[in-house]
């Protein structure tokens, strides 16, 4: 079988499903996806859509019926089944065993703890009291982070506890123990960073420039790309991304996320085994972006250059209220600067704070493309009639 004959199957049809098939479809892949929504946002656009439930046995099994390789494009999926898909021949990337492995953030620490990765001191507790002998502990004090081991992301499943008197505030807020949960050490970071990282079947791994992120309510705000981070810093971002992707041993886009500190030490915060919303700055910002070399990474195929064209910032669109989605702002964001791109993810329904789309620009000076990326936030949105 020629390379380009594979069939692809895709767990999730959200926007980093949808971006996966772009790039597939470009080569002329078959894709065949699976997800639970009609009008998902890549239904549009792959050749076959399995509309079921993501924890059915039973669909992924078809979806592995139409597939020559497998991917996903979150961690909250039924592992299980892949597992057994993997088992009986049909290759999973990244592995299942990474997959398992991510999708708990206590067993993603411990592994990466193992491999003297640096990251924050945590510990897994089942009361109140526990969280409080861990603040004691090695005087590492307050604020400290509660967490939901699984399913949480862009800020949920995690609670800030500022003092002691907030213990069982943020107890209660996580469900009061009916999940399991964590704690971690706070780390009085000055930046978070993240970095992609792609591996190949063959071993061979890339790895993108450092992005510097900012967010909002916990949910990704702005990515820009270079960091204001020194060269020395840098590179060793680079050299534990590295380092992380041969822990979680697979094929496929890891996404690594950092916090800096002022004295310029580096903590892992989480890994995603996917490409990952601070990395779409790569669409117009490198020669080769996060979802061409995922693609190119399971089908066998060299990768891309991932190097830098020009400075990059992107910006994420949140639904700014529920209703139909309408997009306000397009027309004069494309009058006034001939670099802004605006992708829309084809989401029907806009939420407050549902990721809707994001926008990039580029231009020769950093500061200047930081600027007009600001500026246009009071322009571009998207909103529910």
């Amino acid at each position: 079988m020629s390379i380009l004959d594979k069939k692809i199957g895709i767990v999730g049809g959200g926007q980093l499903g949808k971006m996966m098939v772009l790039e597939a479809k470009r080569l002329g892949f078959y894709v065949a996806l699976l997800d639970p929504t009609s009008d998902c946002p890549a239904s549009s656009i792959c050749d076959l859509h399995i509309v079921a439930d993501l924890k059915d046995n039973n669909a992924y099994n078809e979806l592995a019926k139409h597939s020559d390789v497998i991917t996903y494009e979150f961690e909250h999926i039924n592992a299980d089944a892949l597992e057994t898909i993997e088992k009986n021949g049909t290759p999973v990337y990244p592995s299942v065993t990474a997959l398992k492995t991510i999708q708990n953030k206590y067993s993603q620490k411990m592994a990466l703890k193992n491999a003297e990765i640096p990251i924050p001191r945590f510990a897994k507790v089942s009361t109140t009291d526990d969280v409080k002998e861990f603040a004691k502990l090695n005087a590492i004090g307050y604020p400290l982070m509660l967490k939901t081991t699984t399913d949480g992301y862009d800020g949920k499943g995690n609670a800030l506890i500022q003092t002691e008197n907030n213990v069982e505030e943020a107890f209660d807020l996580l469900g009061s123990g009916a999940k399991e949960l964590m704690v971690e050490e706070f780390i009085e970071y000055t930046k978070e960073i993240s970095i992609i990282a792609c591996r190949g079947i063959n071993g061979d791994k890339v790895t993108y420039p450092v992005a510097e992120n900012t967010h909002a309510n916990s949910i990704l705000d702005v990515t820009k790309v270079p960091a204001d981070i020194t060269a020395e810093t840098s590179q060793y971002a680079a050299d534990i991304a590295n380092k992380v992707m041969n822990v979680f041993e697979g094929v496929g886009t890891f996404c690594v996320e950092m916090f800096v500190t002022k004295n310029g030490e580096i903590y892992v915060n989480e890994v995603a085994p996917r490409p990952h919303n601070s990395g779409h700055y790569t669409i117009e910002g490198c020669f080769a972006n996060q979802f061409e070399n995922h693609i190119r990474a399971i089908v066998g195929l060299p990768f891309g250059d991932t190097s830098l064209i020009k400075p990059t910032v992107m910006v994420n669109l949140l639904g700014q209220s529920d209703g139909k989605a309408t997009l306000v702002g397009i027309e004069e964001a494309y009058r006034n600067n001939p670099n802004v791109h605006i992708h829309l993810y084809g989401k029907k329904e806009s939420k407050t704070d549902r990721k809707m789309g994001h926008y990039t620009v580029t231009g020769e000076n950093a500061e200047k493309v930081l600027e007009q990326a600001i500026a246009l936030k009071k322009i571009v949105c998207v909103a529910g009639e």
